[in-house]
């Protein structure tokens, strides 16, 4: 994995990583990662894909991983959510430069999710071959305004780059509910208990996001409802929504489909949806990882081969 890092605004760096094939490759797969992580955790999944020819990339988000600086520390969005969506089509831009002939695809998960639905319709010249959407889900638009409403009462309180132990248990805090004796408050997150353990211990990891982060980020999954936005996308894109039926940031499916029902509402073409059974929020981290990974890898021939 190489890594490197570009400048952007209030003297931070964004850091990047890069994995890259042994042999020619066929193809690039940039990872958007989601709240509270990093692209290098990617590892294990950007390894499946250079073991299959393809170029992989991912940059932390602002306050993320590498991507800090006493201007933006860690758990902040400063300057929003358009801006980190533009952090990583810069990303985008970049790696298109260094490999211009090769056909790119864009994997995000979880808040990297939306911010890849927020890229669809901001950049639909991008030059997307196709798209992945892992974890994603679907929020009753009054939830979302009274979110954020709550977020500006709380930030004026206490400043929108500090955090709220209400935010926290607000946005996350009902997502071990659905699980019977939880051992971990992440237990949401995979049944693989190896990988829970992981997480909790990475300091890098499951950090409380800051109240501008969970304002924007609302902010960004109401626009991305927004059927005008919808309308944006390039309709040609083939798009895969994968996610587990217990992953509760996709109300156990049921949000994962209202996604990929309006998807098709707006026209796409080929729209697919792949829910597992009992899986969770992390399917690249599940039980039944290979089996996410085969379909993945299963559905970028057929694009390929298109």
């Amino acid at each position: 994995m190489k890594e490197f890092y570009f400048p952007v605004r209030r003297n931070t760096q964004i850091h990047c990583c890069q994995w890259v094939p042994e042999d020619k490759p066929r193809g690039v797969i940039q990872l958007v990662h989601g709240i509270a992580e990093y692209a290098a955790r990617y590892d294990e999944l950007a390894k499946v894909f250079t073991d299959h020819g393809f170029v992989v990339v991912g940059e932390d988000h602002m306050g993320h991983g590498k991507s800090i600086s006493p201007e933006i520390p860690q758990g902040c969005f400063a300057d929003g959510w358009m801006t980190a969506v533009s952090d990583s089509y810069r990303l985008l831009q970049m790696t298109k430069e260094e490999y211009p002939d090769l056909p790119y695809i864009i994997y995000g998960h979880s808040m990297g999710s939306f911010m890849t639905r927020t890229l669809l319709y901001t950049y639909p010249d991008a030059g997307l071959k196709a798209a992945i959407i892992s974890g994603t889900g679907w929020m009753p638009k009054a939830v979302l305004r009274t979110g954020r409403a709550v977020c500006a009462a709380e930030g004026k309180r206490r400043g929108m780059n500090n955090t709220s132990p209400m935010i926290n248990k607000l946005m996350f805090g009902s997502y071990n509910k659905g699980y019977e004796n939880p051992r971990t408050p992440v237990d949401w997150l995979s049944r693989d208990e190896a990988e829970v353990d992981k997480y909790i211990a990475d300091p890098l990891l499951g950090f409380d996001a800051s109240i501008g982060l969970a304002r924007e980020m609302l902010g960004g999954m109401l626009m991305n409802e927004d059927k005008k936005n919808l309308d944006k996308m390039p309709k040609d894109l083939p798009v895969l929504f994968v996610s587990g039926d217990k992953d509760p940031v996709g109300s156990n499916g049921k949000g994962v489909r209202q996604a990929y029902e309006a998807f098709k509402a707006a026209g796409m073409r080929d729209v697919r949806l792949k829910l597992y059974p009992d899986g969770r929020h992390e399917m690249h981290n599940e039980l039944n990882r290979r089996e996410l990974h085969a379909d993945v890898l299963a559905f970028l021939e057929d694009v390929l081969n298109k």
